[in-house]
C-alpha cells in the first residue's frame, strides 16, 4: 500500500508538471513484483527499497536531503520498461537501475541523449564499461564478459590449470541476457582448447526436457548458466533428474537465488555460481534495517527476504547509488544534485574497505574505484556454493580476477564498434 501511495502520487505530480513533493532526491525502481519473473523481482526491489528508507530513517536522508522512491512496475517486459522510464524521467529521475539488459539496451540510447545516468549492476551492455564510449552507463563492479572469464577459471583451476579437451555447456535464457556470455566464452574456448556447446531455452523457461536430455547425452565435464526466473529452478532440477554432478554445474549470479534452489531440495546440493558480493545477513547493516525499517513496520515487503541473496543485491544497488549520490554532492558542493552531477558522482566513487566497514558491510564486496576510461569497476568474482541441508549459501573462493587481456579487448572492440555505428566521438579521458 506504501508503493501505491507512493506510485500515486508520483503519477499525481507528474501531471501536474512537477517534481514529486515527497522529496529532492528521486530515485525510480523499475520493478518486477508480478509475472513469470516475480519470485526473483520482489526480493531485489524490497531490499532497494528498504535501505533507502533507512537512509531516510536512520540519518534523515543524504547529507539531509531525503529520498523518494518511485517505483514503476515492468513486469520483466522491455516495451513496459521503456514506458516506466518516459513516464518516470521527468519527476528529476537521477538515475535509472533497469534490473533487465533487454531494457538496459534500450534505455542506453534514450538516457543517453536526456542526460541520465543508468546503472546495469552485473547485467547490461557489457562493453558500456568503456566510459570513453558510454559516459552516461556504468556497469561496476563487474560485467557478465567477466563473470564468465572467472567462471572459467574455476573451471580451469578444478582441473588443474589445463582444460585442453574439456566440454563445457551454457544453457542460456534465449534473450539479450543470455546471449552476452556466448563471444566470451568462445574465445577462452580458443585460448583453452575447450569444446563449448550452446544450449539456448526460450521464455520463460518452464520446459527443458529435451535440453537436458542432450546434456546427459553428450556429456559435457561441466555446465554453466545464464537464467533467470523460473528457468533457473527447472534447470537445477532437471540436472538433478539426471544425475548431473552439482558441483560442476555453476551459473552466473542471477541464477544464485534461494528460489533456484529451494525447489530441488537435496538434488541441488553442491550447486555454484558466481557472486560478486557478500551472501547472508551476517553483517551490521542488517541489524539497522531490521531496527530501523522491518520492526518499524516502513519495510517495502513483508521482511521475509532480509539476507537473501536477491535481497542483498538491492541494498548493494542502493548502497551503491547512495554513495554515488553522496561523492556527487562533495565534488559539487551542493546537496541539490542534478542527473548531470549524478553522473560526476559515479564516475568518481571510490568505496574502499575503510567505507565498506563504516556502512556496516565489512568484507561484502571488492573495492571499487570507478574512473573516466573504466566504467566496469574491478571485475571480480567469488564462486558460492549451495548447501542443501543448512539452506545456505557460502562463499567458497577468494574474490579472484577475470582473464583481463580477453575481456578488455572484445570491450574495447564492441565499444569501438558502436560508436562507429553511432556516430559517437569518444570522450577524451584526462587518464
Amino acid at each position: 500500500m506504501r508503493f501505491k501511495l507512493l506510485v500515486a502520487s508520483a503519477a499525481a505530480a507528474m501531471v501536474m508538471g512537477t517534481a514529486p513533493a515527497l522529496a529532492d532526491l528521486v530515485f525510480p525502481s523499475l520493478s518486477y513484483r508480478t509475472g513469470p519473473y516475480a519470485p526473483n523481482g520482489i526480493p531485489f526491489a524490497d531490499g532497494y527499497a528498504d535501505y533507502f528508507t533507512l537512509i531516510n530513517e536512520r540519518d534523515g536522508g543524504i547529507e539531509g536531503q531525503k529520498i523518494t522512491l518511485v517505483e514503476c512496475e515492468t513486469g520483466y517486459n522491455t516495451e513496459k520498461g521503456v514506458e516506466c522510464y518516459e513516464s518516470t524521467k521527468g519527476q528529476g529521475a537521477l538515475l535509472y537501475q533497469p534490473l533487465s539488459t533487454g531494457i538496459t539496451y534500450q534505455l542506453i540510447p534514450k538516457a543517453t541523449a536526456d542526460g541520465i545516468p543508468v546503472h546495469s549492476m552485473g547485467y547490461g551492455r557489457t562493453s558500456a564499461a568503456n566510459g570513453k564510449v558510454f559516459p552516461w552507463v556504468f556497469n561496476y563492479p563487474g560485467t557478465y564478459w567477466d563473470a564468465a572469464s572467472i567462471i572459467v577459471k574455476h573451471i580451469s583451476d578444478q582441473e588443474g590449470g589445463d582444460l585442453n579437451g574439456k566440454k563445457i555447456a551454457l544453457v542460456y535464457h534465449n534473450s539479450a541476457y543470455g546471449k552476452e556470455p556466448i563471444r566470451t566464452l568462445e574465445e577462452l574456448a580458443k585460448k583453452h582448447g575447450y569444446e563449448l556447446s550452446l544450449y539456448p531455452v526460450d521464455h520463460p523457461g518452464q520446459e527443458q526436457k529435451a535440453t537436458w536430455l542432450q546434456i546427459r547425452k553428450e556429456r559435457p565435464d561441466y555446465v554453466t548458466m545464464w537464467g533467470w526466473g523460473v528457468m533457473n529452478q527447472v534447470a537445477i532440477q532437471e540436472a538433478a533428474n539426471i544425475r548431473f554432478p552439482m558441483d560442476h554445474f555453476i551459473g552466473v549470479w542471477w541464477s544464485a537465488s534461494e528460489n533456484d534452489v529451494l525447489p530441488a531440495g537435496d538434488g541441488a546440493n553442491g550447486y555454484k555460481a558466481i557472486a560478486f558480493h557478500g551472501v547472508g545477513a551476517d553483517f551490521p547493516l542488517f541489524d539497522d534495517l531490521k531496527k530501523h525499517v522491518i520492526d518499524a513496520g516502513k519495510a517495502a515487503g513483508d521482511g521475509s527476504h532480509l539476507g537473501e541473496v536477491l535481497y542483498n543485491r538491492g541494498v548493494y544497488a542502493a548502497m551503491l547509488a547512495v554513495e554515488a549520490a553522496r561523492t556527487a554532492m562533495k565534488l559539487h558542493n551542493t546537496t541539490d544534485i542534478t542527473p548531470a552531477m549524478m553522473r560526476d558522482g559515479m564516475e568518481a566513487l571510490v568505496l574502499d574497505n575503510a567505507r565498506m566497514a563504516e556502512i556496516g558491510l565489512p568484507d561484502f564486496g571488492p573495492e571499487i574505484n570507478v574512473t573516466c576510461s573504466n566504467h566496469g569497476g574491478p571485475g571480480l568474482g567469488a564462486i558460492s556454493q549451495w548447501d542443501a541441508n543448512s539452506k545456505t549459501w557460502s562463499l567458497v573462493t577468494d574474490f579472484m580476477g577475470a582473464d583481463r587481456e580477453v575481456v578488455d579487448a572484445l570491450i574495447m572492440e564492441d565499444s569501438e564498434a558502436y560508436a562507429a555505428e553511432n556516430n559517437i566521438e569518444p570522450v577524451a579521458c584526462g587518464s
